[in-house]
């Protein structure tokens, strides 16, 4: 799976007028690759892994325009935080299945913990995929996104 476009900085203009211009697409492709993932039942861990990056890249690249955005960018840096929390869930169970079939022999030692991490990854999947659906796209919740994005910017304050 790719990374997310960087947006295209323009050295003349502000760092104000450049997010308006760069972050409402990026959230746009942000959005799109996560349906695209989802969209089938069956998404492996390494794609729902590739989904965590994608969501920490968008983060970080927000949080580098924080001077040019109001509070209205600290609720949905926090809605990303959630996505990565719920995907971070699941990361874990799989690194946890990697290491405990390198290093526990014994398949009835084995088995248990498996089946437990399998269920585990499971259900913190249907919990990132029900937040994602209920509450991060919701009906007209990128266009929330974008539309804050277009028009909040302003020049950072000079201190």
């Amino acid at each position: 799976m790719r990374k997310l476009e960087r947006p295209q900085w323009n050295d003349s203009e502000e760092p104000a007028a450049n997010a308006r211009r760069g972050l409402p697409p990026l959230v746009g492709e942000y959005f799109n690759l996560v349906r695209k993932v989802i969209s089938t039942a069956d998404a492996s861990p390494a794609e729902l892994h590739s989904l965590r990056l994608a969501t920490k890249q968008l983060r970080y690249t927000l949080e580098l325009f924080r001077s040019c955005y109001g509070a209205g960018l600290e609720t949905r840096l926090a809605d990303l935080r959630q996505i990565q929390q719920l995907l971070g869930e699941v990361a874990d169970c799989a690194a946890a299945q990697r290491t405990l079939s390198k290093s526990v022999r014994s398949r009835a030692a084995r088995d248990p913990i498996q089946a437990f991490l399998n269920t585990r990854a499971e259900t913190k999947t249907a919990e990132f995929r029900k937040y994602w659906a209920e509450q991060f796209d919701a009906d007209g919740h990128e266009r929330w996104w974008t539309t804050y994005l277009e028009r909040s910017a302003r020049p950072p304050s000079r201190r």
